[in-house]
């Protein structure tokens, strides 16, 4: 069987949505003996897949063809159309019309970008397709459209697994529920999320859970480093460490972490904050202000300062913190979580969105009302001062990745068989 994974970025770009299907396409490919190949971007950032002035990955990289004996095609996003000549240029495909998408759907995933819609001419060529189905992710790009527009060409199933940001409200457009139903499969990462997508109109038999997954035991037996030393000083290495890693936006809690740290200095004064992820600008300007308290034991990472998912800074990072934090409102899983579990951290995110299914509050984390700096501060404060309650719970997240079997195996293995159950032909 062959399958076409069509993710909107890939590897070396970095996000749980990334991994995902880094991981399932590796595992696939490996165990199964299924071919493979992912086509995307050519975008490293997000900002990429509606601006030249984003990152791009170039031809020089030694990822941009391979990467762990997986072929990636990368597309190259063109800036230079108008609206009007990509909406032209899509509705020549007899395909496309006969998905019935209204126009407002097509500008509206158009304007996401990335505009990656030559790929369809390559298709076109192909005398027939090779591919028995198409898994594409994630809300709310333009290459999930592209998807359809082929699984419609050439008559193959189509899979989306969305990551859907449902707490948020810019994900709570109709048009997104809309192209959704148009997928034979939908893949939900937690309950949740499936409720929110029936509660919209989704046809629940559509819709399967499969939850996202770590490599336990690789991050176990990672190569170990003194992070706190390295990136702190000698002194500074006994001090307990906050730490936050994700894009440092306020959708994802960063700058709400931000602003927490000068209430948490009352509280305790020997503490240090590590942020690892994408900066923005919003962050950059909250920092200098956070900056001026004279703190002096905040370090701030970016994905250039690292080499990939497994780098050894970012393991070491979780490895070494006393609580990782991150009061995200945009997360339909959160892979950190899972993360910060396989060394027994407590771990706090936001009640909202998926994480309430995800962390059970007061058992193996705590939750906090997002972007409520006082409930945050309360939260790090009150497992400082416990430090046996903070193991407890911490050691209950390691116990729920071997309960859940949240491995990547284990999630491979399902997603292997809805593709097969979708190839014979049966829906569920």
């Amino acid at each position: 069987m062959r399958i076409l994974h069509f993710p909107t970025r890939y590897f070396p770009a970095i996000s749980g949505a990334e991994l995902y299907f880094q991981r399932i396409s590796e595992i696939i490919s490996e165990t199964y003996h299924y071919e493979i190949e992912i086509y995307c971007s050519d975008a490293l950032d997000f900002s990429a897949l509606t601006s030249q002035k984003g990152k791009k990955i170039t031809s020089e990289n030694k990822y941009f063809k391979k990467v762990n004996n997986l072929t990636i095609n990368r597309i190259p996003i063109k800036y230079n159309q108008t609206l009007d000549e990509q909406i032209s240029f899509i509705k020549k495909y007899s395909s496309y019309e006969s998905l019935s998408i209204s126009r407002e759907i097509l500008e509206l995933f158009l304007k996401n970008g990335p505009n990656i819609s030559e790929i369809l001419n390559y298709f076109k060529k192909e005398n027939e397709m090779r591919y028995d189905l198409i898994h594409s992710t994630y809300l709310p790009y333009f290459n999930n459209l592209i998807s359809l527009v082929l699984g419609k060409m050439y008559n193959i199933p189509t899979v989306c697994t969305p990551f859907f940001h449902f707490a948020n409200q810019r994900y709570q457009n109709p048009c997104y529920i809309e192209l959704l139903k148009k997928f034979n499969m939908i893949i939900c990462c937690t309950s949740l999320e499936k409720k929110y997508l029936i509660k919209n109109g989704v046809n629940s038999e559509k819709i399967k859970i499969v939850p996202m997954g770590i490599d336990l035991e690789y991050y176990e037996k990672c190569k170990k480093m003194n992070f706190k030393k390295t990136f702190f000083g000698e002194k500074q290495q006994n001090f307990p460490m906050i730490f936050f890693c994700g894009n440092k936006n306020f959708e994802k809690g960063a700058i709400s972490l931000l602003k927490t740290i000068p209430l948490i200095l009352k509280e305790k004064k020997k503490i240090i904050f590590t942020f690892i992820g994408s900066s923005t600008e919003a962050f950059n300007r909250e920092l200098k202000k956070v900056k001026k308290i004279k703190n002096k034991y905040i370090v701030n990472l970016s994905p250039s300062n690292l080499k990939g998912y497994f780098d050894i800074k970012k393991i070491s990072a979780f490895r070494e913190c006393e609580i990782y934090v991150m009061p995200s409102r945009s997360d339909a899983f959160g892979i950190s979580f899972l993360e910060a579990w396989v060394f027994k951290k407590p771990v706090i995110g936001a009640n909202i969105g998926s994480t309430p299914e995800v962390i059970d509050n007061g058992k193996n984390g705590l939750v906090v009302e997002f972007d409520n700096t006082e409930d945050i501060c309360s939260k790090i404060v009150y497992l400082l001062k416990n430090k046996k309650y903070a193991k407890q719970i911490g050691t209950a997240g390691y116990q729920k990745i071997k309960d859940k079997n949240y491995l990547w195996s284990h999630i491979s293995e399902k997603i292997f068989k809805i593709y097969n159950k979708l190839i014979e032909g049966d829906n569920f």
